[in-house]
């Protein structure tokens, strides 16, 4: 399973998910603070490229972009890539899943108006679950038709997507590390939340 995992990230493996609306109204969270938007890139140690690419939404509700995405857990739900009730501790969780001996996470966040940032929100909600390997052509589809992010070019790649969002004013950069083994995967599913 150690090979494979790193496989599934590289090709953003995809699951098509519809948690019902008692579960999201249930873990519904907004972060205090300004709305704000988090482009999540995930790049491999060895090869320097992006292996996968998402967002943190903070609108009328926080919510995890993770396409075709493998991130997953019962007590999280999720409906077709988009993961609702992302409070600091799932935020940490999903960041610490992509972050490994293998992965760095790279977290870059800008912060806009409350209407761009539910825009934002319902496009990804829309959009339904992304095809494996889509997960960088598919955001920078989405982030170029809001207001504010159309500055940055339609790509399949993660690594180009970063780069085009470190160009974006304001933005803040946090670089995650970590030295857990390839499987830590497994370390999710005794999450009590």
């Amino acid at each position: 399973m150690i090979l494979a995992l790193p496989l599934m990230l590289a090709a953003c493996g995809a699951e098509s998910v519809s948690a019902p609306q008692h579960q999201i109204d249930a873990v519904a969270f907004r972060a205090p603070g300004p709305a704000t938007v988090t482009l999540v890139t995930v790049m491999n140690k060895r090869s320097g490229n992006g292996a996968h690419t998402g967002l943190v939404i903070n609108a009328s509700q926080r919510v995890i972009w993770d396409p075709a995405g493998t991130f997953k857990h019962e007590a999280i739900p999720e409906r077709d890539d988009v993961i609702y009730g992302a409070s600091p501790r799932v935020v940490n969780y999903y960041t610490d899943y992509h972050a490994r001996e293998t992965y760095d996470v790279i977290l870059q966040t800008v912060e806009v108006t409350p209407e761009i940032a539910e825009r934002l929100k319902r496009a990804v909600e829309a959009n339904g679950p992304v095809a494996k390997a889509q997960c960088g052509t598919v955001t920078s589809r989405i982030l170029r038709g809001i207001p504010g992010f159309e500055s940055l070019r339609q790509t399949p790649f993660p690594k180009k997507i970063r780069d085009d969002f470190a160009k974006l004013p304001g933005v803040r950069t946090q670089f995650i590390q970590d030295d857990d083994p390839d499987d830590n995967w497994q370390n999710l599913l005794d999450i009590q939340l």
